[in-house]
């Protein structure tokens, strides 16, 4: 049925657009994730989930915690929208929920730190496994628990007296170097043919207007 779908969808689009999100299909990986916690400037979060759909990064976890993540639109340009974001709020234990949940699709979980002594970005091994990245607040960094849930560190060297990046600034040095060497490695990063129909259909659906009336009428007319 995705397939009929996804065809019929594309009756509503330009040939740029079907080719554009064929060509986009390629690039985009679920190999490497992006988790941020309690973000509080709309600012930074909206800069960083630019930043993961420009690298082809496709699913972004938000844990709210303490503070609610706000989108800029001003910022993102629209870069939320191709985007999978996973929230995790309003509930007990959510951060261990958040770790448990990435865990068990085979993630590692990768705190950043500027401690020279870890694990610096030009030596990190993608070839253990998928990589699920943590960022943390502006002012104070990820959360101690966070950090004892974690199972590998890395640190972006730096050399000056500031020891610290912005999180939208951190975010694009660590996947542009990450995603660089993911692409010129022989890992099975890409999508599987299911992703991609389940995603084709989500960003089709983003560019045709009242998608869901369209929708809901070739559902209809499939089960009559």
């Amino acid at each position: 049925m995705k397939r009929k779908l996804a065809k019929y969808l594309e009756k509503f689009v330009t040939q740029h657009r079907k080719d554009l999100i064929n060509e986009i299909l390629e690039y985009r990986t679920r190999y490497i994730t992006v988790v941020l916690e309690d973000i509080y400037q709309s600012q930074n979060a909206s800069a960083v989930l630019r930043t993961c759909e420009c690298f082809g990064i496709q699913d972004v976890h938000i844990i709210e915690n303490k503070n609610r993540y706000e989108i800029n639109p001003d910022v993102t340009l629209g870069a939320n929208k191709w985007l999978t974001l996973i929230k995790y709020r309003g509930k007990d234990k959510i951060i261990k929920t958040a770790v448990d949940s990435l865990k068990s699709n085979g993630y590692r979980i990768v705190v950043t730190t500027p401690d020279k002594n870890n694990n610096p970005l030009e030596d990190f091994n993608l070839e253990k496994g998928k990589v699920a990245i943590l960022l943390g607040t502006e002012l104070t960094g990820l959360s101690d628990e966070i950090l004892n849930l974690s199972d590998e560190v890395l640190n972006i060297p730096m050399f000056g007296f500031t020891r610290s990046f912005n999180i939208s600034v951190s975010a694009a040095i660590i996947l542009h170097h990450l995603m660089s060497k993911l692409r010129s490695s022989k890992i099975s990063w890409h999508f599987t043919e299911q992703e991609k129909q389940d995603i084709k259909i989500k960003w089709l659906k983003e560019s045709i207007k009242k998608s869901d009336i369209i929708e809901n009428s070739f559902i209809c007319r499939l089960n009559s």
